[in-house]
């Protein structure tokens, strides 16, 4: 009877705790709702299978309800209102994904031709790849035939631009699968960006009309394309080489100019969120038109005494963010950025302080409402992220840095720049590395050195030349800055190809589970958004999340769409691959989701290593107890369908094949993609995962039976 006494006494003191807490952080009750609005879409992408479609807007109605009818009790009502804005989320997800669909290529086209005009064109080293709004589609109807396309070009058709009308030669397919479990699926993105084919020219493009953007409804769209398209033109042209790719990326956000080592470099000395137009560049440009414009009239003492100047340059600087947010692709992190320096500007019109963690639920709900796939994406996450845990952090040590440098000598106010600089890259780095590990599996170890480096040059150099590169590119005369532009941008990539050369500066982890990443996120909001001594616990599931749940399980086995590339882990932890050489970007998602170094080809016919032997007909290895056999040519099915446990075969098998316990052919990875397989204890698999399936449970998913 005392331990049930005890036991009610802890209950009750704990929920009054709580309640205390909850009550006396209402001023932050408000940060939570975007929470909730993401945790409706993100059950709704989660979901194994499509809900009713008038699930969402029933749960709405419902909690609304309920929210009425326990108006009086407050919990109960803070309870359903939370219930409400999931719900919300869900509908808004529900709704999005019925919107945007449009017709997808159910087959791929070997050689077609294809009539469209160019929505966007993306410059690049291998050649332009665009979005064509299809006019037409060689053998295919009315019916079959998608609404918008995307073609790599050849390089000869870099004088291609949006609003052109071209007819080309090429290859088609439905957009692409998931290449390994919980990776990247393309087909999704395709699905949400309308995209119902992609491919590549057999030939050279050939221009039907020019361009003429009136002529078609996007034509604001596509002027704004052709804008970035020629500044970047004119950018690359004037500067060159791998500085000029950087600085038309920073004006533009096109990126297929830099070239693939260039941004590694970036990504592993952690510079690569200089690449990513977001909120250091429009809180840069926008602050440097505000001072520009406020410095040059208060030059006049008439405009200064009459003139609310401050106003001015707020008005001018906000006019300025929204142009270079259109011009860089309005982007997830260029629209965040945008919607939080437009608030701070819209404030000081109205003579009121923004409150920054405020501004971010703001933008958040803004860009989850109006794009709700978005919260799948790593530029969401990792921007959101990064700006939650900055103003969180300068929350509690702002007053410290103010204090320190308030009344200090102008060489110690220097020195605060670059440890506010520390400090930023340090919260930045933490809150968004599991999101970089989850995604990338690749952790820059020493960002913090580059960014000490680097940021200050883009903060006061590269960013307003850029600025002023774009205010004089109408007159002509940008080839005044870009040589001092092109000076920035080099000092920034030799900062960047040194750190990354130097070692440990990057590391390869396996990424970990969904269930620890969700705990870790969980956590980290907890920590960020509470105010009182509580918000520790967050700390809890953040660490719990990091090594509680344990990186996700690697599959033994690996198999390409068709069979065109193969691996499998041996026991001694090695990948081996069929071909170092066939499919880069599977092979590249591969090894980076599994965060395995220590990799091999299969050897030569008649040769043998440690983990396989192979002839000119198949390659058989040992995995555990099982006897994998790779087979490409029909004459070894006899032998190997008799002593493997499992085969996997870029030919069609025979139906006498019967000896093994799996048999994955060429017909199979036609109609299912790509394959992974967990090996069990014993003989037989233990998970099978394909990236198609017979019946697809979601309107983004390619049937295995197209």
């Amino acid at each position: 009877m005392d331990i049930y006494l005890k036991s009610r006494q802890v209950i009750r003191q704990t929920l009054t705790w709580l309640r205390d807490n909850v009550v006396a952080e209402r001023a932050r009750w408000v940060l939570w709702l975007p929470v909730a609005l993401g945790a409706g879409i993100g059950i709704y992408f989660g979901l194994p299978f499509e809900p009713p479609q008038l699930l969402g807007v029933a749960g709405l109605a419902i909690s609304f309800g309920l929210i009425i009818v326990c108006h009086h009790i407050w919990p109960a009502r803070l309870g359903f209102l939370a219930v409400m804005v999931f719900f919300l989320g869900f509908a808004a997800a529900q709704w999005r994904t019925q919107d945007v669909a449009a017709t997808v290529l159910n087959r791929a086209l070997a050689s077609s031709t294809v009539e469209g005009d160019v929505q966007t064109v993306e410059p690049s080293q291998k050649g332009p790849r665009v979005v064509l709004e299809v006019r037409g589609i060689s053998g295919l109807s009315a019916e079959e035939t998608p609404k918008r396309v995307r073609l790599r070009l050849r390089v000869a058709d870099a004088g291609t631009r949006p609003g052109d009308r071209i007819r080309v030669h090429a290859r088609l397919a439905p957009p692409p699968s998931a290449s390994y479990p919980g990776s990247f699926d393309f087909s999704r993105q395709a699905w949400f960006a309308g995209l119902g084919a992609v491919g590549f020219a057999f030939g050279p493009a050939e221009i039907l009309t020019r361009e003429d953007p009136s002529r078609t409804k996007g034509h604001v769209r596509q002027s704004i394309e052709g804008w970035r398209a020629k500044i970047a033109d004119r950018i690359t042209a004037r500067i060159g080489g791998p500085a000029g790719g950087v600085a038309a990326a920073l004006a533009t956000g096109l990126r297929g100019e830099i070239p693939e080592d260039v941004r590694q470099q970036m990504r592993d000395s952690g510079l690569a969120h200089l690449l990513a137009i977001s909120g250091l560049h429009i809180g840069l440009v926008a602050g440097f038109v505000f001072t520009l414009v406020r410095g040059g009239l208060a030059l006049w003492p008439g405009l200064a005494l009459r003139w609310p100047l401050k106003k001015i340059a707020a008005v001018v600087a906000l006019l300025a963010a929204a142009v270079y947010m259109l011009l860089a692709g309005a982007t997830i992190p260029t629209q965040r950025a945008f919607i939080m320096t437009g608030v701070v500007l819209v404030a000081m019109l109205l003579n009121r302080t923004g409150i920054s963690l405020r501004l971010i639920a703001f933008a958040a709900s803004l860009v989850l409402l109006a794009r709700p796939e978005a919260l799948l994406s790593v530029s969401f996450q990792m921007s959101f992220s990064a700006a939650i845990a900055l103003v969180a952090a300068y929350e509690v040590f702002a007053g410290r840095f103010r204090v320190v440098s308030g009344e200090s000598s102008v060489l110690r106010r220097a020195g605060m720049y670059f440890v506010a600089v520390a400090f930023t890259t340090l919260i930045a780095s933490l809150a968004t590395a599991p999101f970089a590990v989850f995604h990338f599996n690749r952790l820059a170890l020493l960002g913090m050195a580059a960014n000490l480096a680097a940021v200050p040059i883009a903060a006061l150099w590269v960013m307003p030349l850029e600025v002023l590169v774009l205010l004089l590119m109408p007159l002509g005369l940008e080839g005044w800055v870009t040589p001092s532009l092109a000076w920035g941008v080099s000092a920034i990539l030799w900062v960047a190809a040194t750190v990354s050369a130097w070692p440990l500066a990057a590391i390869t982890l396996p990424g970990p589970g969904t269930a620890g990443l969700l705990l870790v996120v969980l956590g980290g909001l907890w920590l960020a958004l509470w105010q009182r001594r509580w918000r520790l616990a967050g700390v809890v599931a953040v660490v719990a999340g990091l090594v509680g749940t344990g990186p996700a399980h690697l599959p033994d086995v690996l198999i390409a769409e068709e069979a065109r590339l193969v691996a499998f882990r041996s026991d001694s932890g090695a990948l081996n691959l069929s071909n170092s050489r066939a499919q880069p970007f599977v092979r590249y998602v591969w090894l980076r989701r599994t965060g395995i170094d220590n990799t091999r080809e299969f050897p030569q016919p008649g040769a043998e290593n440690e983990a396989l032997r192979c002839d000119g007909q198949s390659c058989v290895g040992q995995v555990g107890a099982h006897r994998i056999a790779f087979v490409t040519d029909p004459l070894a099915f006899e032998e190997d369908c008799r002593n493997a446990d499992i085969i996997v075969a870029d030919v069609p098998a025979p139906r006498s094949c019967q000896g093994p316990r799996l048999v994955i052919d060429w017909f199979d990875l036609w109609r299912g993609g790509a394959h992974a397989i967990w090996l069990g204890q014993g003989a037989a698999p233990a998970n099978i995962w394909r990236a198609r399936v017979e019946l697809p449970t979601r309107p983004w998913m390619r049937s295995a039976t197209r």
